[in-house]
């Protein structure tokens, strides 16, 4: 059975866009739709150490009608664009549907882990919110929780890192330390740069 690394979406591998409130929410154009810093890089370290790259994300506003199936398909067609990965699940449920697949249940890494034949003990979860862990932790996965919003004592996590390459360091560690200096040398640049633009190619 083979590892896996289960990503989040929003936060992890785009940037989140601010809300007339001032909170952050979810991309619902693809005119929105910016890949963080480093994303691209640390995706292909993941996979090139063996790891299957799976991305699971809650997308709620589609059953609040406030993003329209289309958008959705773009931005993730962007995103396949941009980074190589193996799947993209995502739930457009909101908590009142009770449906198993919304982090923070685990649906859809059980899900991937029958497809994929994965051995989910052996995986990781790498998220920016309490529900990305907890999702993670149901399903038995070591858990990263990346960003500066949310303590990782409070999340439950078992490592945190600032962003998506600094995850994928620790990952690397993980598996490998005496394997992994040839990929981390390709994240070590990339996750001390911090640049106000989007990555956009």
């Amino acid at each position: 059975m083979r590892q896996a690394v289960f990503l989040d979406r929003d936060g992890v591998l785009n940037r989140t866009v601010t809300r007339a409130d001032g909170t952050p929410g979810s991309p619902r154009h693809a005119a929105d739709f910016a890949l963080l810093p480093g994303a691209a890089e640390a995706v292909r370290a993941l996979r090139r150490a063996g790891l299957v790259a799976v991305v699971v994300t809650n997308q709620p506003d589609v059953a609040r009608a406030q993003l329209d199936w289309r958008e959705l398909e773009r931005m993730h067609r962007q995103l396949r664009r941009w980074v190589r990965v193996d799947a993209l699940l995502f739930c457009p449920h909101d908590d009142g549907d009770h449906c198993f697949c919304r982090k923070p249940r685990p649906g859809m890494l059980t899900r991937a882990s029958r497809a994929f034949g994965l051995e989910l003990r052996q995986s990781f979860m790498i998220g920016d919110s309490p529900k990305d862990i907890a999702a993670g932790r149901a399903a038995g996965c070591r858990t990263i929780l990346v960003g500066q919003g949310t303590s990782r004592a409070a999340a439950g996590a078992d490592w945190y890192a600032e962003d998506l390459p600094g995850a994928a360091a620790l990952v690397l560690r993980a598996l490998a330390p005496s394997a992994a200096s040839q990929l981390l040398a390709e994240l070590e640049p990339v996750s001390t740069r911090r640049s106000a633009d989007p990555v956009l190619w």
